[in-house]
């Protein structure tokens, strides 16, 4: 009896440790997606409301030109974003995987942006980039008065403030997980490729990047959502401006539900940027999964 009393204890300990944390998941992560979804399909205003019109919101919010200025905001900042990542991860990695000198100095330099939050770069490239108190300031004092840098000022060129800045945060990072993926390749097929004569330019345009796809796989799904979700950065390096040229789907579905009061658009808003997370995590969390089973049989 005993003993019986002590295997369950056994089995049942580690669940009861981790039931109040499972608990506070499945209610404020996975309730409030719940919750936003229900409030898209209510007519909700600056309080909820429980009067349902279905779709009316969805149709609302694809009517809206900031919706649009958004999404081609969204379009143009995560291209850019993923691709100068992507990028320049794997260039900075493979520079890094000549077992140059240094490299234990090196590496931690390329990592730090990332263990900054996105409020102090956007605020520190805010600083930077200001025509009156940042680069274009200390080149006039340096002497070059003809030297303009107004991006971050002028609506055409404002997003590519934002993709600077964000690049500058995430590639560090992704040149890890480049770099880990080639640590990882097994050096008697580089030897073997070696001794029948490959270039190195070949050797890495038919081998190495090849094999590094679930590396770019998983860089694509990493930056991808960090893209559709960005707020903070937006929000201290530019606050969706100048005008709405900034603007992305995170700060359209806060301004709507907070300053404009009108949640249901808001929710529904939330719940597109959700179904877009949802579509690139999942078909990768499905073929993880899938490769896994296959292994294993």
């Amino acid at each position: 009896m005993q003993n019986y009393q002590r295997d369950w204890l056994q089995r049942m300990l580690p669940r009861l440790a981790l039931s109040p944390s499972l608990a506070v998941i499945l209610v404020f992560v996975y309730g409030f997606i719940v919750y936003t979804s229900y409030l898209s399909s209510t007519n909700s205003k600056m309080f909820a409301s429980t009067d349902l019109i279905g779709l009316e919101n969805y149709v609302r919010l694809f009517n809206l030109p900031n919706w649009h200025l958004a999404l081609k905001n969204l379009g143009i900042f995560g291209g850019l974003y993923i691709l100068i990542c992507v990028c320049l991860g794997l260039f900075l990695a493979i520079l890094l995987d000549q077992k140059i000198r240094g490299e234990g100095l090196i590496r931690p330099v390329y990592l730090y942006p990332m263990a900054v939050s996105f409020i102090v770069t956007g605020t520190a490239w805010k600083w930077f980039l200001d025509p009156g108190i940042g680069l274009e300031h200390v080149m006039h004092l340096w002497g070059w008065d003809s030297f303009t840098f107004r991006w971050i000022k002028e609506t055409n060129t404002a997003i590519y403030c934002v993709v600077i800045a964000a690049v500058w945060q995430s590639s560090g990072f992704v040149m890890a997980m480049f770099l880990a993926g080639l640590r990882g390749i097994d050096n008697e097929v580089l030897k073997a490729a070696q001794v029948d004569g490959a270039s190195p330019y070949h050797m890495y345009r038919r081998i190495v990047i090849p094999m590094l796809r679930p590396v770019f796989l998983s860089a694509f799904v990493v930056l991808a959502h960090m893209a559709i979700k960005s707020y903070d950065l937006i929000i201290a390096l530019t606050n969706g401006g100048p005008g709405r040229a900034t603007e992305l789907p995170a700060t359209f579905m806060y301004s709507y539900t907070f300053t404009r009061n009108q949640m249901g658009v808001g929710a529904a808003s939330a719940v597109i940027m959700l179904m877009t997370v949802a579509a690139i995590i999942v078909p990768y969390l499905y073929s993880e999964l899938r490769e896994r089973q296959h292994e294993r049989n």
